[in-house]
């Protein structure tokens, strides 16, 4: 398996950031009551340097399984719904569909989202598979996804998260939008399922949030289905994570985020193109923090 490592420095550090951004330690310190277990022959020099804030292109499942075990902390992603094999004509052009002219109708860049319903269930509990080798006992996964009704069925997604440690469901409520189909309500949600191992706990005051949170949708992306970062900072301010995972990366938000509380960041895409994008994101991002980071240091 061929990998493209795209971005990022030869010593494995986020561009743009001297020493002090995070102290003397040029890393946020990492969980000292987590055990990585380095297996293949990985040092941990070679981990960080490999994939500590880099943006790795290649297949999810195929690059979690060279990760070691327990080397991250918490997981947020977004896979492809599959939603181009819909039954109803949601996603079809013309007037008669859900959404007009919608960005997924030509599915993504490397990913028709198309895929025989069964094999798409296994591909996606292979990933949630490799995702619960990833993280520690105190360790969380957040997968967003949506139901559907294929065929007369509620598709609530518990074929691929059932036997799945699932602590709780989030309701993202998102704005509203243009419904051009008279026989179907409005679409405005989608869940996120909090997969979480028995030690996990949410940081300080995070549990006064309620499980239906409202963020308007990304508007202003390229990537056909961006999460909106307002989402994301949620979800990470929410938790003592140090090392942040999302295998489906896209256009970068996840990594955005992190960088937004100083974590680090892994992400993961097929997509040569969607890579690309959130590397070029991601360095427009350090150079504003960075910028603000001068302007608050020289008012202090």
């Amino acid at each position: 398996m061929k990998i493209n490592f795209i971005g990022g420095s030869s010593n494995g550090r986020t561009p743009g950031f001297g020493p002090g951004y995070w102290g003397s330690n040029p890393y946020p310190p990492a969980n000292r009551n987590k055990k990585i277990n380095f297996q293949n022959d990985m040092k941990k020099a070679d981990f960080t340097k490999k994939f500590i804030n880099q943006i790795i292109c290649g297949s999810a499942v195929d690059i979690m399984k060279e990760l070691p075990d327990r080397s991250v902390d918490l997981i947020i992603t977004s896979p492809p719904y599959n939603l181009k094999n819909s039954t109803g004509n949601g996603m079809k052009n013309g007037r008669g569909g859900k959404w007009a002219n919608a960005a997924l109708q030509n599915g993504y860049s490397h990913h028709n989202d198309c895929m025989p319903h069964d094999k798409y269930v296994k591909w996606q509990r292979d990933c949630l598979t490799e995702m619960m080798r990833l993280i520690p006992e105190d360790g969380a996964i957040f997968y967003n996804h949506k139901w559907r009704v294929q065929g007369g069925l509620l598709q609530d997604r518990q074929d691929i998260v059932s036997s799945f440690p699932v602590r709780q469901i989030i309701v993202w409520k998102r704005k509203g939008g243009l419904n051009f189909n008279p026989g179907y309500f409005l679409p405005t949600y989608e869940v996120i399922y909090l997969i979480a191992k028995p030690k996990f706990r949410l940081s300080e005051k995070a549990n006064a949030h309620g499980d239906v949170w409202e963020f308007t949708q990304e508007m202003n992306n390229d990537h056909p289905a961006a999460f909106p970062v307002n989402l994301i900072d949620r979800i990470i301010g929410s938790t003592n994570a140090k090392i942040v995972l999302d295998p489906f990366m896209g256009s970068g938000t996840t990594a955005i985020s992190a960088l937004n509380f100083k974590r680090h960041y892994i992400g993961i895409d097929i997509s040569p193109e969607y890579c690309e994008m959130a590397e070029k994101r991601i360095k427009q991002h350090q150079s504003q923090l960075k910028l603000f980071q001068s302007v608050y240091e020289k008012q202090d």
